[in-house]
């Protein structure tokens, strides 16, 4: 019997990497692949569920490079994702980033998986005063710095495909994306970007697609893909909304910069990338596209199948 090829999974216990495992270990038992899961907590209850699934679980911390080594050892392939909103640093993750690309060259890997998005500073320079610049160095610092990592595994031969991912929808039930009841009691859906569209994906789906990328071999390495469920503009979602939720649900297009200015941790950021994907948003659906996505992951949701499987986690502020 062929010994499965181990995928060493970051982030396993998250949105994206338990997504991966879980695809593996659940939805193509017999595959080729076998997942070492990493977290920070063996002992977490979604690390228990993974080991119970099939999956070698492994304490790793991307600040400590002796542990990713170990992680990675006598691996396959590897999935690399790092967590900006955990720290609110890019420079945090641009060390993460480099790291991993030093372990992941250092353990000989044949595949990895970068999970990535624009450096937008390529597009709207530091001196450009159509939106900010933030802390300094940065115009979207929680896409630059991992668009800046990207060339961490270029610089170090590792065969790499770079994955865009596209807004999660999953944010409207944990990141506190969902509608807010006006003074006037109607649902209003905050969407800075007019009638543009803006490409999203059920988190699930991204790990679903990284394992279609793995099944795909070598076809991939060295290319930069991206995947989307569907895309939609602020109206479209918020009549989406308003179907599952069972009440109006209004679209509230407010100006990046006010968005920028609404006081969360984030919000400057966020404002910047929302206006990032409105003037950019030729290039940025193109970069994403749903027919791709669809072919590494048959089961690929659109925004309505995964309001009809999630509507009622929604907090309604």
């Amino acid at each position: 019997m062929t010994a499965k090829k181990v995928i060493t999974v970051f982030g396993a216990t998250g949105a994206q990497g338990g997504g991966l495992a879980r695809s593996i270990l659940g939805g193509d038992p017999d595959g080729p692949f076998a997942v070492r899961a990493v977290t920070r907590d063996v002992d977490s209850g979604a690390a228990r569920a993974l080991a119970a699934a099939g999956a070698q679980v492994v304490a790793a911390d991307l600040g400590d490079a002796t542990s990713v080594a170990r992680a990675l050892e006598g691996a396959y392939g590897a999935y690399f994702v790092t967590f900006y909103w955990a720290h609110f640093s890019p420079e945090r993750e641009l060390t993460e980033a480099r790291l991993l690309a030093g372990a992941a060259r250092d353990a000989g890997l044949q595949h990895a998986i970068w999970s990535t998005l624009e450096d937008t500073r390529r597009w709207v320079p530091l001196s450009d005063t159509r939106m900010p610049t933030l802390m300094e160095k940065y115009k979207v610092p929680h896409f630059d710095a991992k668009g800046e990592g990207d060339q961490f595994f270029r610089d170090a031969g590792v065969p790499t495909t770079f994955l865009l991912t596209s807004f999660y929808w999953d944010n409207l039930i944990h990141f506190g994306m969902g509608p807010k009841r006006g003074e006037d009691g109607v649902l209003g859906f905050v969407l800075p970007m007019g009638d543009r569209k803006l490409p999203g994906i059920a988190a699930e789906d991204i790990g679903r697609c990284a394992h279609g990328v793995f099944k795909r071999g070598r076809d991939l390495i060295g290319k930069t893909v991206g995947i989307a469920g569907e895309h939609l503009n602020g109206a479209e979602m918020a009549a989406a909304l308003s179907t599952a939720l069972g009440e109006t649900v209004r679209h509230l297009d407010v100006p990046p910069e006010v968005y920028r200015g609404f006081g969360f941790p984030g919000a400057d950021d966020l404002g910047n990338m929302f206006q990032f994907k409105r003037d950019f948003n030729d290039y940025f659906r193109e970069a994403r596209n749903v027919d791709f996505a669809r072919s590494l992951n048959p089961g690929l949701q659109d925004f309505k199948t995964w309001l009809s499987r999630n509507a009622a986690k929604i907090p309604i502020g």
